[in-house]
C-alpha cells in the first residue's frame, strides 16, 4: 500500500469513527440529560395563562427529569423578547421556551423585522394546550344568537363594536375571521389586555367580544354575559349548551390560542425525545388535565413532528389573514 492510499484509508477511518461516535453518543446524551437545572422561558409576565401552565407542568416534569425546572419570565414586544432569548440559547436542552401563538405564528406578519425565525430557529417538542374562545355579549344586549349578530351588523354596518385584547391577538384574529366569513363589518376596538377589554364589555362600552373561555366563564356563570358560540372544534364540557362556530356555519372561525414547548435549533434529537416523553407523561396526569380542561381548554400532547406541522399550518393561516385583512400594529 502506497503512502497516498494509506493516508486516504486513515482519513476515511477517522471520519467513520467520528460518525459512529456521534451516533453512539445520542443515547448516552439522553441518559445523562439533564445535567443541571432546566430553565423554562415564559415570554409573558407572571400570572398569565402561559406562566401558570409552565409552573403547573414544572413540578411533575422536574420529578420525571430528576432536575429542577426554573421558570424565567421575559415579557415584552408581544412575546418576541422571550422567544429571541430561547433562539440564542445554547442548544443543550437546558434552556427551553413556552412557544406561544403570537410570536410563533402571527408576529412575523405584523412586525416589520424580527430577530428570530419561528420556523427555522427552534426545534418543536410538544403541543401543551389549545385555548378556544367564546363570543360573549352582555345579557341586556339584544343578541341571543350568532344569527342576531349577523342580522344587526348587516342592517347597520360599522355600528356594532367588538373588543379585543390588542391588535393581532387571538381575540382580534377570531373577530376578523368571523367578519370575513359572515361578510359583515363591525368596528374592532383594541384594549391593552384581556382584562380591560372584559371590563369594557361588562360596562356596556362595547357590544361583543371573543374572550378566552377560561377568562369568560366567571361572568357567564354569574349571568352577566351571554355566550353565543365557541371557537373550538367540538363543544366544550364547560359550556355544553353553546354551539361551535362550525355548527353555526362558520367553520373558518374555528380558532384556538395555543402554547407548546420549544428548544433552540440544534438540540439533539435524543434530548428532544426525552423532553417530549416527560411532558406527555405530565399531560396525562389527572390533576394536570383537570387544570387545563376544567376552565375550557383542550389538553395537548403528541409528537415533535405533529407539533412542528401544527406550527407551520398556523403560521401560514395567520400570515394570510393579517395580509388579507390589512391588520397593522397600532
Amino acid at each position: 500500500m502506497n503512502h497516498k492510499s494509506f493516508r486516504g484509508l486513515m482519513t476515511s477511518g477517522i471520519a467513520l469513527g467520528i460518525a459512529c461516535g456521534a451516533l453512539l453518543s445520542q443515547p448516552a446524551l439522553a441518559q445523562d440529560y439533564p445535567t443541571k437545572p432546566v430553565t423554562l422561558v415564559v415570554s409573558y409576565a407572571a400570572g398569565g395563562n402561559n406562566d401558570i401552565r409552565a409552573r403547573q407542568l414544572g413540578v411533575p416534569v422536574a420529578s420525571l427529569l430528576g432536575k429542577a425546572l426554573i421558570i424565567d419570565n421575559k415579557p415584552g414586544a408581544s412575546g418576541n423578547i422571550g422567544h429571541d432569548f430561547v433562539a440564542r440559547a445554547a442548544a443543550d436542552g437546558h434552556t427551553l421556551g413556552i412557544a406561544a401563538m403570537g410570536p410563533m405564528a402571527v408576529n412575523p406578519a405584523l412586525f416589520p423585522k424580527m430577530a428570530f425565525d419561528p420556523l427555522k430557529d427552534f426545534v418543536p417538542v410538544v403541543l401543551i394546550e389549545k385555548a378556544p374562545l367564546v363570543l360573549v355579549t352582555r345579557t341586556d344586549k339584544p343578541f341571543r344568537s350568532i344569527k342576531d349578530v349577523v342580522a344587526a351588523a348587516k342592517a347597520k354596518p360599522g355600528q356594532l363594536t367588538i373588543g379585543n385584547a390588542g391588535t393581532g391577538g387571538a381575540h382580534h384574529l377570531s373577530a376578523e375571521l368571523f367578519k370575513q366569513t359572515a361578510g359583515i363589518f363591525m368596528l374592532s376596538v383594541p384594549y391593552k389586555g384581556g382584562g380591560p377589554a372584559a371590563t369594557a364589555l361588562l360596562s356596556g362600552e362595547i357590544d361583543l367580544m371573543f374572550e378566552q373561555t377560561y377568562a369568560a366563564l366567571p361572568s357567564i356563570q354569574s349571568g352577566k354575559t351571554r355566550p353565543l358560540a365557541v371557537t373550538s372544534e367540538k363543544r366544550l364540557p364547560s359550556l355544553p349548551d353553546v354551539p361551535t362556530m362550525a355548527e353555526l356555519g362558520y367553520p373558518q372561525a374555528t380558532v384556538s390560542n395555543w402554547l407548546g414547548l420549544i428548544a433552540p435549533k440544534g438540540t439533539a434529537p435524543a434530548v428532544v425525545r426525552k423532553l417530549n416523553e416527560a411532558f406527555n407523561k405530565a399531560l396525562l396526569l389527572p390533576d394536570v388535565r383537570e387544570k387545563i380542561a376544567g376552565p375550557g381548554n383542550v389538553v395537548g400532547g403528541g409528537t415533535p413532528e405533529e407539533f412542528g406541522a401544527f406550527i407551520n399550518a398556523e403560521n401560514k393561516r395567520w400570515t394570510a389573514l393579517v395580509k388579507s385583512a390589512g391588520i397593522k400594529l397600532e
